[in-house]
């Protein structure tokens, strides 16, 4: 059982007429402060900034001035503040609250308040990208897709961090940390993700389990190859 959704569960909010994309939305402009507050050194999970620096540790070989894209960006605290200070960081994230805090508390990053599954880059945009604990908050079906797109959007042998769930797993939980938000998530496996990761034309260099409670996430440190992703052309992701 996942300690960031309890053992009883609601019925998907999405049956109600809102989508899961709406309750992520929702959901994270009620909780942002309260899953990590301006000076928090932990998040509501126990996660320090020193967690945080170990999973950011292959980006440190980049040269400084590179340019790293952080999706599900959240507040901007504590990874875009640590990249920021050697790189060129835009981070992207759904929800308006944590986009409007990012931009406060990280002002030398540049922040898109949009959907990852929609945002556009040309081909090799970035030297590197990390994906933490956000593409768990996007329907499963769309996953593949997304990786697919970073995969083009980062620079040969550039570094990829994803951290995704390690189960399969879809639904929603009323009441999350407390407050009166809901919140959606969608989980593969992790034999899917590195199917994904490995079509989307990444190496996969490492992988890691993190345990939270009762249940664990994945970690995965990869690096991008030299080939092109199949079956897209250099503008495709513009359209």
């Amino acid at each position: 059982m996942n300690p960031r959704f309890p053992k009883v569960f609601r019925g998907f909010g999405w049956m109600e007429g809102r989508t899961p994309k709406d309750i992520v939305r929702e959901g994270w402009n009620q909780v942002s402060s309260i899953y990590r507050p301006d000076d928090g050194a932990i998040d509501a999970f126990g996660h320090s900034i020193a967690d945080h620096r170990r999973w950011l540790k292959p980006l440190s070989k980049l040269k400084s001035g590179s340019k790293v894209l952080d999706l599900g960006c959240g507040c901007g605290v504590p990874d875009a503040r640590v990249l920021s200070r050697r790189f060129d960081v835009v981070g992207v994230d759904i929800s308006d609250v944590q986009i409007a805090r990012a931009r406060e508390l990280v002002p030398q990053a540049t922040f898109l308040h949009t959907d990852m599954t929609q945002v556009r880059f040309l081909s090799g945009s970035f030297d590197g990208a990390i994906c933490l604990y956000s593409i768990i908050h996007v329907p499963v079906e769309e996953q593949p897709d997304l990786l697919d797109r970073i995969g083009r959007w980062v620079r040969p042998g550039g570094p990829f961090i994803l951290i995704a769930g390690a189960t399969a797993w879809t639904g929603t939980q009323a009441g999350w940390l407390g407050s009166a938000a809901e919140m959606y998530w969608s989980h593969a496996d992790g034999g899917s993700y590195a199917r994904w990761l490995e079509h989307a034309g990444f190496e996969i260099l490492r992988r890691e389990l993190i345990p939270e409670g009762e249940s664990r996430h994945e970690l995965f440190n990869c690096r991008k190859g030299k080939g092109e992703v199949p079956g897209r052309s250099l503008l495709e992701d513009l359209r």
